[in-house]
């Protein structure tokens, strides 16, 4: 998985006066969590460009000015209501030998013989938790739709892996393809004509 750096500042202050100064110095006041104690830091509001704005899913490497650096994954992220700046970001630090949960988006591979029947394509969980040690982590979740047809569906179930644990139950639908009402006009349409010659082909009684 890519990992992206956020250079930042150990933060020696955490009340509201301090957190209040590095926001209108345009930097966002994080905690990292994980390790023998919290660490508090802040960085950059930039810094997080790659990271929040994105819809893929990446580690970090927070670097500080003291030279020390710690693996971490994003476990939570505050917006402002209303400008929608960030306001805080926690942390969770990485260790080779400790499983983390992560959200990890849900990439679709190949084209449905439903949707191009006519069928509608719901694409219901673009992304899905998974539990994994840091060097298991995946990119993506690629599911394959090339044999998805009108009315099936993938599940959980069928994306099992023994390099992590999906923490969502088997059954929870992912993508599926559901008849579109045109499809269910033309097909009702067809009823009617197929009726309707075989009314006319049926000879009247004498």
């Amino acid at each position: 998985m890519k990992s992206i750096t956020i250079k930042g500042s150990q933060r020696e202050s955490v009340g509201k006066v301090s957190t209040k100064a590095l926001r209108n110095a345009e930097k966002v006041p994080c905690v990292l969590y994980g390790g023998d104690k919290p660490l508090h830091f802040s960085a950059d509001e930039l810094a997080f460009k790659e990271l929040v704005y994105t819809p893929n899913a990446h580690t970090v490497l927070i670097e500080l000015e003291n030279g020390e650096k710690y693996d971490a994954v994003m476990q939570d992220i505050q917006f402002h209501p209303v400008s929608d700046k960030i306001l805080h970001i926690d942390f969770y630090q990485l260790f080779e030998d400790k499983p983390v949960t992560m959200e990890i988006p849900v990439r679709l591979v190949g084209n449905s013989p439903g949707v191009r029947a006519g069928g509608r394509l719901l694409f219901r969980k673009r992304k899905l938790s998974i539990k994994a040690l840091p060097t298991k982590l995946p990119d993506f979740l690629d599911v394959d739709i090339s044999k998805l047809k009108i009315g099936g569906n993938i599940a959980v179930a069928s994306l099992l892996s023994e390099d992590y644990t999906i923490l969502h139950p088997d059954n929870t639908v992912v993508v599926q393809v559901k008849t579109s009402r045109t499809v269910v006009a033309g097909a009702d349409e067809e009823e009617e004509d197929t009726a309707e010659d075989a009314a006319a082909e049926t000879p009247a009684a004498e």
